[in-house]
């Protein structure tokens, strides 16, 4: 008897889901977030657009979501790779070396955000967070938070192996090393690169060690 199952709607609305998050992130890369339509990311998908407002309010819930996609799949690339310490789920190493283990990881953040596939979107999204508070609060709270709180944890240790002044509040240390980066990537005001990362690694930490 010929099969007769009925087509799995589950595993099609992650198809659809896919498609929608891939034409995101592509139309945002290609025509910037203002010319982006959600008429424009239904088409590139291949779905309604009816499909699309049954899942998201507006284009900018649909970038969050393909974003957040995105890093989630970014971060799963990154395990078990050869990050120094053997980390690989989204921990900032511990070699006990923390300025290598922070340059390290500042590197890797101008790689990402020199990287078309992150720029564009990140860019988009943070704009449309200053005048949509909800959606800059989820991105913050789903994404950049997170981020912020591997550097955290990181300081702490080295506060408790006597690296880092222990009277230093660890997220005005993180502050330090990452506000500088966001700055500069985010108003272009010079170039973003391996050797501005490590320079602010080696000024931060000028601030940070205890005083002998």
């Amino acid at each position: 008897m010929p099969d007769t199952k009925a087509p799995d709607a589950s595993r099609r609305s992650e198809r659809s889901r896919s498609a929608i998050f891939a034409a995101a992130l592509a139309l945002v890369s290609e025509n910037g977030y203002a010319k982006t339509t959600i008429e424009g990311i239904a088409a590139r998908a291949g779905v309604g657009k009816q499909t699309i407002y049954r899942w998201w309010p507006s284009k900018a819930a649909v970038l969050l979501d393909a974003f957040l996609d995105l890093a989630a799949r970014a971060n799963e690339a990154m395990r078990g790779n050869d990050a120094p310490g053997g980390e690989g789920d989204g921990e900032i190493p511990d070699t006990g070396d923390l300025a290598a283990d922070l340059r390290y990881v500042l590197r890797a953040t101008v790689d990402e955000m020199t990287d078309p596939t992150f720029d564009a979107p990140t860019r988009a999204l943070a704009a449309e967070g200053i005048v949509d508070p909800e959606l800059g609060a989820r991105f913050t709270e789903a994404l950049l938070e997170p981020q912020l709180q591997y550097y955290v944890r990181r300081i702490e240790a080295a506060q408790a192996a006597g690296d880092i002044d222990p009277d230093i509040d660890p997220r005005i240390a993180v502050e330090l090393l990452v506000g500088p980066l966001h700055h500069r990537w985010l108003h272009r005001t010079l170039p973003l690169t391996h050797a501005y990362a490590d320079t602010l690694v080696d000024l931060a930490l000028r601030g940070l060690t205890p005083r002998r």
